[in-house]
């Protein structure tokens, strides 16, 4: 194992900030796998407490044929994000930014560098363009902020790899993953291991979030150079592992578990490993997903378990004001699963308090909400 460390720029006078990365193994296939971008996601990171346990056992035993990264907090500016002892991770205090938003687009910035040297060798092609990534990254100016440096070093070590996992979770939440639509034959044996209800899948959901700046730029510089011969060599999915309070031993250690299986069937673990269950996952348009918001303030009362197969019209969870007795129930408007739903119990306006996935697209222009 080795273990990286990167200083991050801009610290405040008198500390610094460091990102770590524990590297594994040695091979021609890579995996990078990071853990509470948004910090106070704490699943993730418990998941990568035991994925580096067995990474160094399997280490050890010689059976890593493939270079593996785990960065087990890929946050350490959120992560010492509290106010009055409540973790505040998903926003950086400073510029109220989302820390998984607003990665770099490569594509403009690679395109460039590849002219006049693609052929129909699908193998050269994507060692060129791996080193055009790292190099038009390189190359990019100063970082303007902590923020920025953290992002830029994040795809650094990500932008090479075969497969991206970036584990993340919601506030109560059924496993599920994120992903694009031509990634999905590769990822369903993931979802199949980890028993996720749920794959979400949009091409481009907005927002530059992590995954989709590891992935989509293999999609784009396909379609800028159709004359050569240019693979989706990139399979990357953020999962949510439930939600933000599912850090139970066991439950962690089964989606590590998981997660090194789908690593083996990739080539980078040898030895035998449990074939994928059957899969129980259904591949959904992120488009379809309904955001269902309440329509004034009140207490919330849940009226659906996660995971509830509902229709059109069916109860979600009803809204009292205390105050007026006004009471609201909200229904659901597509048919589909209850996948996520909101800790707070008092409604606020605008946000969302319960999410069902949906098969018909029933939304428009940008997909993710921050």
């Amino acid at each position: 194992m080795e273990h990286i460390q990167h200083l991050l720029p801009w610290s405040a006078s008198g500390t610094e900030r460091t990102l770590s990365l524990f590297r594994f193994g040695s091979g021609p296939r890579k995996a990078y796998i990071q853990a509470s971008l948004h910090a106070d996601e704490l699943p993730g990171m418990r998941v990568a407490v035991e994925l580096k346990r067995r990474l160094l056992e399997l280490e050890t035993q010689g059976r890593l044929t493939g270079v593996i990264e785990l960065v087990p907090m890929a946050n350490p500016i959120g992560i010492a994000q509290m106010f009055q002892a409540t973790h505040q991770g998903r926003f950086e205090f400073s510029s109220g930014k989302n820390f998984n938003r607003d990665f770099p687009e490569l594509v403009d910035a690679v395109a460039p560098l590849l002219e006049g040297k693609l052929t129909d060798d699908a193998d050269a092609n994507i060692a060129l363009i791996r080193r055009a990534m790292g190099d038009a990254l390189a190359a990019l100016p100063a970082p303007a902020s902590e923020l920025d440096g953290l992002r830029r070093l994040l795809l650094q070590h990500a932008c090479d790899a075969d497969v991206v996992l970036d584990l993340h979770c919601d506030f109560e939440s059924i496993m599920l993953l994120y992903a694009m639509p031509q990634h999905w034959p590769r990822l369903q044996s993931l979802a199949a291991r980890l028993g996720a209800q749920v794959t979400l899948l949009a091409e481009g959901a907005g927002g530059s979030a992590f995954d989709e700046a590891c992935a989509i730029a293999w999609l784009r510089l396909a379609e800028r150079f159709p004359e050569a011969d240019i693979p989706l060599a990139c399979a990357a999915t953020t999962i949510e592992l439930r939600g933000m309070a599912d850090t139970g031993r066991e439950q962690c250690a089964d989606s590590a578990q998981a997660i090194l299986g789908y690593l083996a069937e990739q080539g980078l673990i040898s030895g035998d490993w449990p074939a994928a269950p059957p899969s129980r996952c259904q591949a959904m348009p992120f488009a379809g997903a309904q955001y269902a918001c309440a329509p004034h303030p009140g207490v919330v009362s849940f009226l659906q378990p996660l995971g509830a197969q509902v229709k059109v019209g069916d109860p979600l969870f009803e809204v009292i004001d205390p105050l007026t007795d006004r009471h609201s129930v909200v229904s659901a408007s597509t048919d589909g699963i209850l996948y996520a739903r909101e800790r707070l119990r008092f409604a606020q306006p605008g946000l969302w308090l319960a999410k069902v996935a949906g098969i018909t697209p029933i939304r428009q222009g940008r997909l993710l909400s921050d």
